[in-house]
């Protein structure tokens, strides 16, 4: 029998992208589960082998407005507190930080587009070092406080926080690793529009920039992925 990967997806173009086939390929059975759907957060949070929680537009501080976040940081808690295989992506790093008590709140700036990320010595000995000197793909508005007992991998020039690590099991990246930089990702555009518009965004640069560097960032999402997934830990 297969193992399972449930997939929390907030906004139907934020999907799973390039990152599909390693997981694939490492023998996971792909389920996304869409907010607004009747069976979103259903069912047991261990049962499956691997949780991802995917981005989306919204703060994780936005419950009065969107109710579901507290169901689903209560969903992740109780994952994260059995050490079970856990990836969160963007909105998804931030709901694991905050499911580990750690604050998120607005930057007070847009980072949006393609540069690389700043390694840390436990970056540079993770799953991210495939990712040393290229530019990955930035799009958030919000940041978090390092939740207890995570290890900082990554950094940016003007955002701290980019990505940590519980263990060998637990990973939040606030970057997207995920995007497919192709013809699909006039989505990311077309469904950002105004996000774009409001902070200003040369969406003609940023569509020029996931040509030039999708095909190389999509092979380095590709293996660090398959490494994490390799090396997951056992829960306890």
């Amino acid at each position: 029998m297969s193992k399972t990967a449930l997939v929390l997806r907030h906004i139907h173009f934020e999907d799973l992208g390039s990152l599909s086939q390693p997981i694939g390929d490492a023998g996971y059975a792909i389920r996304y589960s869409d907010v607004g759907q009747p069976d979103f957060l259903a069912g047991d949070p261990a049962e499956h082998d691997l949780l991802i929680v995917l981005g989306g537009p919204i703060g994780v501080y936005e419950e009065e407005s969107y109710p579901f976040l507290a169901r689903e940081k209560a969903f992740i808690a109780q994952r994260l507190a059995r050490g079970l295989p856990t990836l969160g992506i963007c909105l998804g790093a931030q709901l694991i930080a905050a499911s580990l008590g750690a604050s998120v709140c607005p930057s007070g700036l847009k980072e949006i587009g393609f540069s690389p990320l700043i390694l840390t010595d436990a970056g540079e000995n993770s799953p991210l070092r495939h990712l040393r000197d290229i530019p990955v793909l930035h799009w958030h508005g919000d940041t978090y406080d390092l939740p207890a007992e995570a290890e900082l991998l990554a950094a940016t020039a003007i955002i701290r926080q980019q990505a940590f690590r519980i263990g060998a099991s637990i990973l939040g990246l606030q970057f997207h690793p995920e995007a497919d930089c192709g013809p699909a990702f006039e989505r990311w555009l077309v469904g950002h529009a105004h996000e774009l518009a409001a902070a200003q965004v040369d969406i003609r640069l940023l569509r020029e920039d996931a040509g030039r560097l999708g095909e190389r960032l999509g092979k380095a999402a590709h293996l660090m992925m398959r490494d994490w997934l390799a090396n997951l830990a056992p829960a306890t």
